[in-house]
Protein backbone atom coordinates (compact mmCIF):
# COMPACT_ATOMS: atom_id res chain seq x y z
CA UNK A 1 0.00 0.00 0.00
CA UNK A 2 1.40 3.56 -0.21
CA UNK A 3 2.27 6.00 2.10
CA UNK A 4 -0.27 9.29 1.98
CA UNK A 5 2.08 12.40 2.17
CA UNK A 6 0.65 16.57 1.84
CA UNK A 7 0.08 17.58 -1.53
CA UNK A 8 3.34 19.10 -3.14
CA UNK A 9 5.84 17.94 -0.70
CA UNK A 10 9.00 17.84 -2.20
CA UNK A 11 9.94 13.99 -1.32
CA UNK A 12 7.31 13.25 -3.59
CA UNK A 13 9.10 13.40 -6.62
CA UNK A 14 12.30 12.08 -4.97
CA UNK A 15 10.35 8.68 -3.93
CA UNK A 16 8.76 8.50 -7.54
CA UNK A 17 11.96 8.57 -8.63
CA UNK A 18 13.05 5.83 -6.78
CA UNK A 19 10.42 3.86 -8.09
CA UNK A 20 8.12 4.01 -4.43
CA UNK A 21 4.45 4.51 -4.81
CA UNK A 22 3.21 7.41 -3.04
CA UNK A 23 -0.15 8.66 -2.65
CA UNK A 24 -1.15 12.73 -2.26
CA UNK A 25 -3.86 14.00 -0.21
CA UNK A 26 -6.13 14.88 -2.81
CA UNK A 27 -5.93 11.08 -4.97
CA UNK A 28 -6.59 9.38 -1.20
CA UNK A 29 -9.69 11.74 -0.99
CA UNK A 30 -11.00 10.76 -4.15
CA UNK A 31 -10.43 7.15 -4.85
CA UNK A 32 -12.96 4.77 -4.51
CA UNK A 33 -12.29 1.13 -2.61
CA UNK A 34 -13.90 -2.00 -2.89
CA UNK A 35 -12.88 -5.79 -2.07
CA UNK A 36 -11.30 -7.19 -5.28
CA UNK A 37 -12.45 -10.24 -6.60
CA UNK A 38 -9.73 -12.49 -8.06
CA UNK A 39 -10.39 -15.89 -9.80
CA UNK A 40 -7.83 -18.54 -9.59
CA UNK A 41 -7.97 -21.50 -11.80
CA UNK A 42 -5.76 -24.82 -11.00
CA UNK A 43 -5.01 -27.03 -12.60
CA UNK A 44 -2.06 -28.90 -10.86
CA UNK A 45 -2.90 -31.84 -9.20
CA UNK A 46 -2.12 -30.92 -6.29
CA UNK A 47 -5.24 -28.68 -5.60
CA UNK A 48 -4.56 -28.07 -1.43
CA UNK A 49 -0.62 -27.51 -1.98
CA UNK A 50 -1.40 -25.27 -5.05
CA UNK A 51 -4.06 -23.49 -3.53
CA UNK A 52 -2.45 -22.27 -0.32
CA UNK A 53 0.62 -21.41 -1.61
CA UNK A 54 -1.28 -18.63 -3.71
CA UNK A 55 -3.31 -17.90 -0.72
CA UNK A 56 -0.46 -17.11 1.24
CA UNK A 57 0.97 -14.92 -1.08
CA UNK A 58 -2.47 -13.43 -1.90
CA UNK A 59 -3.30 -12.53 1.55
CA UNK A 60 -0.20 -10.66 2.85
CA UNK A 61 -1.04 -7.00 1.68
CA UNK A 62 -4.05 -4.36 3.75
CA UNK A 63 -6.70 -5.32 0.38
CA UNK A 64 -9.54 -7.06 0.98
CA UNK A 65 -9.41 -9.55 -1.62
CA UNK A 66 -12.90 -12.61 -2.46
CA UNK A 67 -11.31 -15.58 -4.02
CA UNK A 68 -12.83 -17.95 -5.61
CA UNK A 69 -11.74 -21.10 -7.23
CA UNK A 70 -11.93 -22.27 -10.52
CA UNK A 71 -11.91 -26.11 -11.86
CA UNK A 72 -11.80 -27.66 -15.32
CA UNK A 73 -15.53 -29.15 -15.99
CA UNK A 74 -14.44 -31.14 -19.14
CA UNK A 75 -12.01 -33.24 -16.83
CA UNK A 76 -12.01 -34.27 -13.08
CA UNK A 77 -8.53 -34.44 -11.76
CA UNK A 78 -7.77 -38.40 -10.22
CA UNK A 79 -5.43 -37.10 -7.55
CA UNK A 80 -7.90 -35.03 -5.91
CA UNK A 81 -11.11 -35.51 -3.01
CA UNK A 82 -13.61 -34.88 -4.69
CA UNK A 83 -15.79 -33.33 -1.57
CA UNK A 84 -12.65 -31.25 -1.70
CA UNK A 85 -13.67 -29.90 -5.03
CA UNK A 86 -16.94 -29.71 -4.97
CA UNK A 87 -16.80 -28.33 -1.59
CA UNK A 88 -14.63 -25.00 -2.52
CA UNK A 89 -14.45 -25.00 -6.31
CA UNK A 90 -16.41 -24.02 -9.13
CA UNK A 91 -16.73 -24.23 -12.88
CA UNK A 92 -16.55 -21.86 -16.05
CA UNK A 93 -20.32 -22.42 -16.89
CA UNK A 94 -21.09 -20.64 -13.27
CA UNK A 95 -19.29 -17.56 -13.84
CA UNK A 96 -18.90 -17.03 -17.30
CA UNK A 97 -21.89 -13.95 -17.11
CA UNK A 98 -19.43 -12.71 -14.03
CA UNK A 99 -16.95 -10.48 -13.87
CA UNK A 100 -13.50 -10.38 -11.92
CA UNK A 101 -10.37 -7.76 -11.73
CA UNK A 102 -7.65 -10.58 -11.03
CA UNK A 103 -7.41 -14.20 -12.03
CA UNK A 104 -4.50 -16.91 -12.14
CA UNK A 105 -4.36 -19.43 -14.05
CA UNK A 106 -1.54 -21.97 -12.75
CA UNK A 107 0.44 -24.85 -14.44
CA UNK A 108 -0.33 -28.40 -14.93
CA UNK A 109 1.98 -31.15 -15.63
CA UNK A 110 1.40 -31.39 -19.05
CA UNK A 111 4.62 -30.61 -21.01
CA UNK A 112 5.10 -33.05 -23.53
CA UNK A 113 1.39 -32.98 -24.40
CA UNK A 114 1.11 -31.18 -27.08
CA UNK A 115 -1.58 -28.60 -26.52
CA UNK A 116 -4.68 -29.43 -28.76
CA UNK A 117 -4.18 -33.31 -27.28
CA UNK A 118 -4.62 -31.72 -23.53
CA UNK A 119 -8.06 -33.24 -22.15
CA UNK A 120 -9.46 -29.94 -21.68
CA UNK A 121 -7.62 -27.41 -23.99
CA UNK A 122 -10.65 -26.30 -25.51
CA UNK A 123 -12.26 -25.55 -22.36
CA UNK A 124 -8.80 -23.26 -21.43
CA UNK A 125 -9.01 -21.80 -24.65
CA UNK A 126 -12.78 -20.66 -23.92
CA UNK A 127 -11.75 -19.16 -20.83
CA UNK A 128 -8.46 -17.58 -22.05
CA UNK A 129 -10.67 -15.97 -24.47
CA UNK A 130 -13.41 -14.88 -22.37
CA UNK A 131 -10.44 -13.18 -19.83
CA UNK A 132 -9.58 -10.38 -22.44
CA UNK A 133 -13.45 -9.12 -21.75
CA UNK A 134 -14.16 -10.41 -18.23
CA UNK A 135 -11.22 -10.22 -16.34
CA UNK A 136 -9.12 -6.91 -16.05
CA UNK A 137 -6.03 -8.74 -15.50
CA UNK A 138 -4.69 -12.31 -15.88
CA UNK A 139 -1.55 -13.89 -14.52
CA UNK A 140 -0.54 -17.06 -16.31
CA UNK A 141 1.49 -19.18 -14.09
CA UNK A 142 4.49 -21.61 -15.18
CA UNK A 143 2.16 -24.24 -18.16
CA UNK A 144 -0.13 -21.87 -17.81
CA UNK A 145 2.54 -18.91 -18.94
CA UNK A 146 3.09 -21.53 -22.09
CA UNK A 147 0.06 -22.21 -23.06
CA UNK A 148 -1.16 -18.42 -23.09
CA UNK A 149 1.22 -17.55 -25.13
CA UNK A 150 1.03 -20.15 -27.49
CA UNK A 151 -2.91 -19.29 -27.65
CA UNK A 152 -2.91 -16.08 -28.38
CA UNK A 153 0.50 -15.09 -30.03
CA UNK A 154 0.91 -18.89 -31.35
CA UNK A 155 4.49 -19.19 -29.70
CA UNK A 156 5.36 -22.35 -29.48
CA UNK A 157 7.82 -23.74 -26.56
CA UNK A 158 11.20 -25.43 -26.84
CA UNK A 159 12.52 -27.83 -24.90
CA UNK A 160 15.40 -28.44 -22.78
CA UNK A 161 17.81 -31.49 -22.99
CA UNK A 162 17.19 -31.95 -18.89
CA UNK A 163 14.89 -30.58 -16.99
CA UNK A 164 15.26 -27.10 -15.19
CA UNK A 165 15.14 -27.61 -11.62
CA UNK A 166 16.65 -25.22 -8.50
CA UNK A 167 16.50 -21.76 -7.84
CA UNK A 168 18.23 -19.48 -9.93
CA UNK A 169 19.51 -15.74 -10.13
CA UNK A 170 17.38 -13.27 -11.89
CA UNK A 171 17.56 -10.20 -13.49
CA UNK A 172 15.37 -7.19 -13.26
CA UNK A 173 14.95 -5.88 -16.93
CA UNK A 174 12.64 -3.14 -15.87
CA UNK A 175 13.70 -1.96 -13.02
CA UNK A 176 11.09 1.63 -12.98
CA UNK A 177 8.08 -0.77 -13.30
CA UNK A 178 5.91 -1.07 -10.54
CA UNK A 179 5.84 -4.83 -10.49
CA UNK A 180 9.21 -4.33 -8.85
CA UNK A 181 8.86 -1.68 -6.76
CA UNK A 182 10.69 -3.10 -3.25
CA UNK A 183 13.02 -5.50 -5.53
CA UNK A 184 16.63 -5.84 -5.57
CA UNK A 185 18.63 -5.33 -9.22
CA UNK A 186 18.80 -9.36 -8.91
CA UNK A 187 16.49 -11.79 -7.35
CA UNK A 188 16.23 -15.23 -6.68
CA UNK A 189 13.05 -17.56 -7.55
CA UNK A 190 12.40 -20.98 -7.80
CA UNK A 191 12.19 -22.80 -11.63
CA UNK A 192 10.98 -26.19 -12.12
CA UNK A 193 10.25 -27.08 -16.00
CA UNK A 194 11.06 -28.73 -19.05
CA UNK A 195 10.31 -26.38 -21.85
CA UNK A 196 10.78 -22.69 -22.33
CA UNK A 197 10.70 -19.63 -24.91
CA UNK A 198 13.53 -17.82 -26.45
CA UNK A 199 14.19 -14.04 -26.02
CA UNK A 200 13.77 -13.93 -29.64
CA UNK A 201 10.22 -15.42 -29.86
CA UNK A 202 8.97 -12.46 -27.48
CA UNK A 203 10.63 -9.76 -29.00
CA UNK A 204 8.72 -10.82 -32.41
CA UNK A 205 5.84 -9.93 -30.82
CA UNK A 206 5.15 -6.35 -30.52
CA UNK A 207 2.82 -6.43 -27.73
CA UNK A 208 5.09 -7.72 -25.16
CA UNK A 209 7.76 -6.89 -23.15
CA UNK A 210 10.11 -8.75 -21.36
CA UNK A 211 9.87 -7.79 -17.88
CA UNK A 212 12.84 -10.12 -16.23
CA UNK A 213 15.49 -12.92 -17.43
CA UNK A 214 17.72 -15.49 -15.74
CA UNK A 215 21.42 -16.27 -17.84
CA UNK A 216 20.34 -19.67 -16.59
CA UNK A 217 16.78 -20.13 -17.02
CA UNK A 218 16.30 -17.60 -19.83
CA UNK A 219 12.94 -15.56 -20.11
CA UNK A 220 11.23 -15.59 -16.60
CA UNK A 221 8.46 -12.81 -16.90
CA UNK A 222 6.67 -11.14 -19.93
CA UNK A 223 3.31 -9.15 -19.84
CA UNK A 224 1.55 -7.27 -22.60
CA UNK A 225 2.13 -4.08 -22.81
CA UNK A 226 -1.17 -2.41 -21.72
CA UNK A 227 -0.84 -4.63 -18.34
CA UNK A 228 -3.56 -6.87 -18.90
CA UNK A 229 -1.86 -10.24 -19.49
CA UNK A 230 1.84 -11.55 -17.27
CA UNK A 231 3.35 -14.67 -18.28
CA UNK A 232 5.60 -16.00 -15.49
CA UNK A 233 7.65 -18.99 -15.71
CA UNK A 234 9.17 -18.77 -12.23
CA UNK A 235 7.60 -20.03 -9.27
CA UNK A 236 8.07 -17.61 -6.96
CA UNK A 237 4.92 -18.87 -4.51
CA UNK A 238 6.67 -22.04 -3.91
CA UNK A 239 6.91 -23.49 -0.03
CA UNK A 240 10.66 -24.30 1.05
CA UNK A 241 10.01 -28.10 0.36
CA UNK A 242 8.41 -27.72 -3.16
CA UNK A 243 11.53 -29.00 -4.88
CA UNK A 244 13.01 -31.50 -2.50
CA UNK A 245 9.27 -33.03 -2.80
CA UNK A 246 9.15 -33.23 -6.31
CA UNK A 247 13.07 -34.20 -6.50
CA UNK A 248 12.29 -37.34 -4.09
CA UNK A 249 9.28 -38.06 -6.01
CA UNK A 250 11.21 -38.28 -9.62
CA UNK A 251 13.68 -40.66 -7.73
CA UNK A 252 10.74 -43.29 -6.09
CA UNK A 253 9.99 -43.16 -10.18
CA UNK A 254 13.35 -43.96 -11.26
CA UNK A 255 13.72 -40.74 -13.02
CA UNK A 256 17.52 -40.27 -12.06
CA UNK A 257 16.50 -36.43 -11.54
CA UNK A 258 19.96 -33.95 -11.13
CA UNK A 259 19.55 -32.47 -8.16
CA UNK A 260 17.81 -29.04 -7.78
CA UNK A 261 20.47 -26.75 -8.41
CA UNK A 262 21.32 -23.85 -5.78
CA UNK A 263 19.25 -25.67 -3.63
CA UNK A 264 20.33 -27.98 -0.76
CA UNK A 265 23.23 -26.79 1.43
CA UNK A 266 26.42 -28.50 -0.28
CA UNK A 267 23.97 -30.35 -3.11
CA UNK A 268 23.33 -32.67 0.08
CA UNK A 269 19.44 -33.55 -0.24
CA UNK A 270 19.47 -34.70 3.07
CA UNK A 271 20.14 -31.01 4.43
CA UNK A 272 16.89 -28.82 4.82
CA UNK A 273 16.77 -26.63 1.69
CA UNK A 274 17.90 -22.87 2.14
CA UNK A 275 15.28 -19.90 0.90
CA UNK A 276 15.99 -17.20 -0.75
CA UNK A 277 13.40 -16.37 -2.62
CA UNK A 278 9.98 -15.56 -0.12
CA UNK A 279 10.86 -11.96 -0.04
CA UNK A 280 11.03 -11.51 -3.79
CA UNK A 281 8.16 -14.13 -4.51
CA UNK A 282 6.04 -12.06 -1.70
CA UNK A 283 6.64 -8.34 -3.44
CA UNK A 284 6.09 -9.91 -7.11
CA UNK A 285 2.36 -11.60 -5.77
CA UNK A 286 1.31 -8.21 -3.84
CA UNK A 287 2.56 -5.75 -6.37
CA UNK A 288 1.04 -7.70 -9.41
CA UNK A 289 -2.15 -7.12 -7.14
CA UNK A 290 -1.96 -3.73 -5.81
CA UNK A 291 -0.85 -1.78 -8.92
CA UNK A 292 -2.15 -4.37 -11.66
CA UNK A 293 -5.31 -5.35 -10.54
CA UNK A 294 -6.39 -2.65 -7.49
CA UNK A 295 -4.68 0.46 -8.89
CA UNK A 296 -6.24 0.48 -12.52
CA UNK A 297 -9.70 -2.03 -12.06
CA UNK A 298 -12.74 -0.14 -12.56
CA UNK A 299 -14.59 0.77 -9.77
CA UNK A 300 -17.59 0.00 -11.37
CA UNK A 301 -16.86 -3.88 -11.64
CA UNK A 302 -19.15 -4.58 -14.77
CA UNK A 303 -17.32 -1.98 -17.05
CA UNK A 304 -14.18 -4.58 -16.99
CA UNK A 305 -13.62 -5.16 -20.59
CA UNK A 306 -15.62 -2.14 -21.95
CA UNK A 307 -13.75 -0.28 -24.55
Amino acid sequence: MPIKIQDSLPAQAILENENIFVMTEYRAMHQDIRPLNVLILNLMPTKEVTETQLLRKLSNSPLQVNIELLQTASYTPTHVDSTHLDSFYTTFDKVKDRKFDGMIITGAPLEHVDYEDVAYWDELCAIMKWTETHVHCTYYLCWGAYAALYYFYGIRNKFYKEKLSGIYRHRVIKPTSPLFRGFDDEFFAPQSREIYVTHEQIGDIDELELMADSDEAGVTIVKTLDSRKFFVTCHAEYDADTLANEYKRDMEKGLDPHIPKNYFPNDDPSLPPIVRWRSAGQLLYTNWLNYYVYQSTPYEINSIGEK
